[in-house]
């Protein structure tokens, strides 16, 4: 049964063959894991979402589409539930947003249009890391990244949650992860 192509076992699996499932598991657990572990940088957090990538795959199995990758779908998802992961690990308080005084640097002038660069920077950078650089960000820019990363609130619903006006939030959210970019690639990574 190890030498099944993952669609036969899929196939086998989806007649009542639970042991296909289990070949199938035991294929892709390493090679998930050692991917969810780049992420987290931590052994036992990459073992809870890997588990919790398999579970999902195997509640949504029936739903997956023979004629696309196995490993590019069960990759996916081990990659958007270690994304939701850090999400959730690296909620702050806004009290530890408050002190310090605002910069003005270069990163903080820059326009950056692309929304994607925090959760670029999600997937290679490890939480402690991403923490401590969110740590570092002037006081008016956490709750900008907080509530739209975090709450995931459109820039319109932020804008009316802090009472600023909606190109300021934009502005800020731009100026936060090109500023978050540059202090992660200071700290070497």
């Amino acid at each position: 049964m190890v030498h099944f192509s993952d669609e036969q076992l899929i196939s086998r699996y989806l007649k009542g063959d639970e042991e296909s499932l289990a070949v199938l598991i035991r294929r892709y657990l390493g090679p998930v894991y050692g991917f969810v572990k780049k992420y987290t940088g931590n052994p036992d957090d990459a073992s809870d979402i890997t588990q919790e990538a398999f579970v999902k795959a195997w509640k949504s199995i029936k739903r997956f589409d023979r004629a696309r990758s196995f490993r590019t779908w069960i990759f996916t998802i081990a990659k958007r539930t270690a994304i939701d992961w850090l999400k959730k690990k690296n909620a702050l308080p806004f009290s530890a947003l408050e002190g310090g005084k605002q910069g003005s640097s270069f990163a903080e002038s820059l326009a950056d249009d692309s929304v994607s660069v925090f959760e670029q920077l999600l997937l290679k950078q490890s939480s402690r890391e991403l923490a401590a650089a969110i740590s570092k960000l002037p006081p008016n820019y956490g709750p900008v990244i907080n509530l739209r990363v975090n709450d995931e609130l459109t820039f319109q619903e932020i804008s009316r949650k802090l009472k600023k006006p909606l190109n300021t939030v934009k502005s800020q959210y731009r100026r936060a992860t090109a500023t978050l970019k540059d202090l992660l690639v200071k700290s070497g990574k």
